[in-house]
């Protein structure tokens, strides 16, 4: 939707001016801090109604500059603003702002004015599907759940707390008497319910205070202090009372009956019982228009991923992601088996609001361990011990290990992966039993839209020419045009994937064998694996015996090159078949990856589990979109694969002519340094896996 440029901008708050993307969130063309003089300056934004904005305010008066009142957005951040999470969507305002009842707003007046089209209350109705399919707030620390402890009475009513001295009391026409009277109200008009009092998220948080702190859980009244997700509280009772509390706007979402004790922006249309009413509103508006007014009119968004200008639907969908992961992180996770830089990159992937994640001595009896908590190990370093302490405890080993668009460089450089799995059941690379990803790729049903996606990614992925590593020269391969090119792709020999999953062909010479002995005509290219090349992992093979069965073997050309000029791919169980199917190449399998058995490649032992038939899409959509997850390294939020891939595609650009040897190591030793160090301060509990 259409909204007003604001030019240069003037910002005297040095809060402010810490947030990320701060111009683009404004829709600024420039940022001056605390100018002298009021030349070049287009308007003056300050945050909120509170006595800091007044320089800005005294600025503008001075300088007959229109003023700009900036606030946060109703969908800001996956976070608490006094954690120190910046805001991914602001409001700005140069007529009022919207808790403030007392004069009208840029909201209030939309909600008084604005024909909303179909194609914008489409829009709307589309958002608060979303928001109620995966219970998005305004902050977004915790997921969708049970919010409330069982019933007591059939009927229940929510009354909802607020921070003392917030501004929204005040300026909505309420006093810290209007808590009492709502409190007073819920109970009188509902004397057969169970009245819940909650108390608001900063307040949990020990950030703030309360107006309600005095009551106590005595009869039918009880007070809930523990986190919520507020969609999930809404849906849980029969009416909200609010003064002018935002969990009211969120049950008008949920269809909840509220009643209103102040003016919040979303009283006063026709949608709720209003205790204070303003003479200024009284058209009757519907709940999508309320979100489209409020939530795609009325606030500024930047993509948290570029920075860019967004809208409402990209910030949402990143919010969604943000929630999910939280879900998948909740609890307490005992971490084995991982080496000290990485910890502190580990922690940003198991990030949730209030989840504990213990790195413990492998030979001490880790404390506190019980039936809800978690043990992850990396790849297959459980033992023993481990597999003993988890059965007495009941619970299952989860296994993490690097994704499938890892990073520039190698793992064993110490570059941090932009995508790691967390597997619940097994690993990818272990045919053993089924993994998570062999069973959501047997019985997923997959939607056209993530079929779509996939192929967009997909897509993308050949043409940006990104693999797993992103090593190598990017200089064309030359191959003969009139023979069939094979590549061979060669492995770590004691790589779990081939001790795992191969059974007759265990060895690159012997893949080398059956290539050849499969295409005696073929031009077969055999590239040997980036670690057995720095002789740190067996499976080396003489040039002399490579050439025996192979016309080149190639140490320099990037895989993405190999690919290109190859017809046929033969491999034990390499990702790099994988990568061949994203290309259409025709692939042969002599182990068993996750990839083999469901129809799209050559295999030489079927998988008995693997009855389903796949599309190359299906597969992609698995093993790309839905399995693994991904992580921002600049902001540490989790992303998507198409953001990761963009960012690889950056990277592998930057460092196609990176300095020399000595600087490389250099750079190399410093990762490992700064991860050990976030690793130590971590576990001396200065933990800040935001700011990583």
């Amino acid at each position: 939707m259409s909204e007003r440029s604001l030019g240069a901008v003037a910002v005297f708050s040095d809060g402010m001016m810490q947030i990320p993307h701060l111009a683009n969130l404004l829709g600024a063309t420039r940022v001056v801090h605390r100018p002298d003089r009021a030349a070049g300056i287009d308007a003056v934004v300050g945050w909120g109604l509170k006595d800091s904005s007044e320089p800005a305010r005294a600025f503008a008066r001075r300088s007959g500059l229109p003023y700009w009142c900036a606030e946060d957005g109703f969908l800001r951040s996956a976070g608490l603003g006094v954690d120190g999470e910046p805001p991914l969507s602001v409001v700005l305002d140069d007529e009022g702002i919207y808790y403030d009842a007392t004069r009208p707003s840029r909201l209030e007046n939309l909600l008084k004015s604005t024909d909303f089209g179909d194609e914008v209350l489409s829009r709307a109705s589309a958002l608060r599907r979303a928001i109620l399919d995966v219970g998005l707030s305004k902050y977004n620390t915790v997921p969708l759940g049970e919010a409330l402890p069982p019933r007591t009475q059939a009927r229940r009513v929510l009354v909802v707390d607020q921070t003392a001295g917030d501004l929204s009391v005040a300026r909505g026409l309420a006093n810290s008497a209007s808590f009492a009277a709502m409190l007073g109200a819920a109970k009188e008009e509902n004397p057969e319910a169970e009245v819940i009092v909650k108390v608001h998220p900063d307040v949990v948080a020990g950030k703030k205070s309360g107006y309600l702190a005095a009551v106590r859980s005595e009869g039918r009244i009880r007070v809930v202090s523990e986190p919520a997700n507020p969609i999930s509280l809404a849906r849980a009772v029969d009416r909200v009372y609010v003064v002018t509390s935002q969990m009211g706007f969120e049950a008008l979402l949920v269809g909840t009956p509220v009643t209103c004790f102040g003016v919040p922006f979303y009283s006063g249309w026709g949608l709720t019982d209003d205790r204070v009413t303003v003479e200024r509103r009284g058209r009757k508006r519907s709940v999508d228009e309320l979100v489209a007014a409020s939530l795609l009119a009325y606030p500024r968004y930047i993509d948290p991923n570029s920075g860019a200008r967004a809208e409402a639907e990209t910030v949402a969908e990143h919010l969604a992601l943000q929630l999910q992961m939280f879900a998948a992180n909740r609890g307490r996770i005992y971490c084995y088996g991982f080496q000290l830089w990485k910890q502190a990159y580990v922690r940003a992937y198991l990030r949730s609001p209030g989840n504990e994640v213990v790195f413990p001595v492998p030979w001490v009896a880790p404390r506190g361990i019980d039936s809800n908590s978690h043990i992850l190990v990396w790849g297959q370093k459980d033992t023993p011990a481990l597999r003993s302490l988890a059965r007495r405890h009941g619970i299952d080993i989860w296994r993490m290990e690097d994704g499938f668009l890892r990073s520039v460089g190698l793992g064993k450089n110490f570059e941090m992966p932009a995508s790691l799995v967390v597997d619940r059941k097994g690993l990818y690379y272990d045919p053993r039993q089924p993994s998570e990803l062999e069973q959501l790729l047997e019985h997923r049903d997959f939607t056209d839209v993530e079929v779509e996606r996939a192929r967009r990614l997909r897509k993308a992925i050949v043409a940006a020419r990104v693999s797993k590593y992103n090593v190598g020269s990017d200089a064309r391969l030359d191959v003969p045009s009139d023979r069939p090119v094979v590549l061979v792709p060669g492995q770590v020999e004691d790589d779990f994937s081939v001790r795992l999953g191969c059974r007759d062909v265990r060895t690159n010479l012997g893949l080398l064998e059956r290539a050849r002995a499969e295409h005696p005509d073929a031009y077969i290219v055999y590239k040997p694996h980036p670690d057995v090349l720095a002789r740190e992992r067996p499976g080396a093979v003489s040039q002399a015996d490579a050439l025996r069965h192979c016309d080149r073997v190639e140490t320099s050309a990037s895989l993405p090159q190999c690919l290109d000029a190859a017809d046929i791919v033969h491999t034990l169980t390499s990702l790099v078949g994988f990568e061949a199917l994203l290309r259409g190449k025709r692939v042969y399998v002599y182990g068993q990856p996750f990839y083999a058995g469901w129809g799209l490649t050559q295999d030489q032992h079927a998988i008995e589990r693997r009855t389903r038939r796949l599309e190359l899409d299906e597969l992609v959509a698995g093993a790309l979109v839905v399995y693994p997850r991904y992580l921002d390294l600049e902001t540490f939020r989790f992303t998507t694969p198409e953001a990761v891939l963009e960012t690889l595609e950056r990277q592998r650009d930057a460092a196609s002519g990176r300095d020399n040897l000595y600087v490389s190591r250099l750079r190399r030793y410093y990762r490992i340094a700064r991860q050990s160090w976030r690793s130590l301060r971590a576990m001396a509990g200065k933990d800040d896996s935001r700011a990583l």
